[in-house]
């Protein structure tokens, strides 16, 4: 049995820093990336989110229900090795600290008819991430193919051509509820995901606009768990400082957490933004917030998984249920038996 599908995790999912410094500038992360996701740190601005498959100058933002914005000036290109910033404010002025996550799809999209919407997929399936583009019809069980060929555990939805919230499905929480990127608790309508879960091949769509509006143009982050890489689950919080245990079978590199039982923010972490243990730093993807630096959020980053430090209610209230995304900086041993390290 293979301890991991990946022993070296940052060949599809690294997260990079930088300080703006308003000139065009490359920046390196160890692959082309196909999704990249821009944050500044040290001030309040919006999360820009780009990738391949709409093109480099297309961005979508995560605290905003807006259209697809276009701007040439943002990102410029995906590069071999990373990618290369414009002089916009947004993502490059001078002395603001910034984070970029960047994920491994895999490159120039194809179209796919496994479904009875057809799309154009730029597909990882070692690394269990594609990027799916489709084009909505209002039609309750229509099926888009998302080319991972094995069923998504999380996916991540948002209209292009006009305003509307985004679309989050989870494993845990079944096809019959939503979540969005907003501090509400999960949605229940079958108009979203047609009750129906996701299959190897296609994932199932109601009528509903906010998954399939007529007309409607679409983009899709899908995500498939691999061992010893990524995994998507849930926990229930207990309200103590010495707080929840998560084990993910890897030494985490980047973890999305959201409560589901009551309306809450969510919270991202990674291990660059602060390198030792507890770490406190997150940005939430609902909220334009600068970065925080409180012990309300104090967590550390261990060898199998991640264990809160804290009782706040955003991470670890008590009765809590939570889901989670997370994605490895190193599986807990390797496909050669070596264990990895806590930090």
């Amino acid at each position: 049995m293979a301890y991991t599908d990946i022993d070296k995790p940052s060949d599809y999912f690294n997260t990079n820093l930088y300080t703006g410094n308003n000139t065009e500038t490359s920046h390196t992360v160890g692959f082309q990336p196909d999704w990249t996701w821009l944050k500044v740190r040290n001030a309040d601005g919006s999360h820009y989110l780009f990738d391949s498959v709409r093109g480099v100058t297309k961005y979508i933002q995560a605290n905003s229900t807006a259209a697809e914005g276009t701007d040439s000036n943002l990102i410029k290109s995906f590069d071999a090795n990373g990618y290369t910033i414009g002089t916009s404010n947004a993502v490059n002025t001078t002395g603001e600290t910034m984070v970029g996550w960047n994920w491994k799809a895999g490159g120039s999209a194809s179209s796919n008819t496994d479904g009875s919407i057809t799309s154009s997929v730029s597909a990882n399936q070692d690394a269990g991430f594609s990027i799916v583009s489709y084009t909505g019809n209002a039609t309750a069980n229509a099926t888009v193919g998302h080319g991972l060929g094995v069923a998504p555990s999380m996916m991540i939805v948002k209209k292009r051509n006009g305003a509307f919230n985004w679309g989050i499905y989870h494993k845990s929480l079944t096809a019959h509820k939503l979540l969005a990127f907003t501090t509400g608790a999960p949605d229940d309508d079958a108009s979203y995901w047609n009750d129906v879960e996701p299959t190897s091949s296609v994932f199932n769509l109601g009528s509903g606009a906010l998954t399939n509006g007529s007309g409607s143009t679409m983009i899709a982050y899908c995500f498939a768990e691999k061992q010893g890489y990524s995994k998507f689950g849930s926990y229930t919080g207990n309200g103590n400082a010495d707080g929840t245990f998560v084990y993910t079978g890897f030494k985490p590199a980047f973890v999305m957490v959201k409560q589901t039982n009551t309306a809450r923010y969510w919270a991202m972490f990674d291990n660059k933004r602060d390198g030792l243990n507890p770490t406190n730093r997150p940005l939430f993807p609902n909220a334009s917030d600068q970065e925080s630096d409180s012990v309300n959020y104090y967590h550390d980053i261990l060898s199998n998984g991640f264990k809160w430090r804290t009782n706040s209610n955003i991470m670890n209230v008590s009765g809590g249920t939570y889901i989670y995304m997370a994605f490895a900086e190193n599986p807990f041993v390797t496909s050669t038996g070596v264990p990895a390290t806590a930090r």
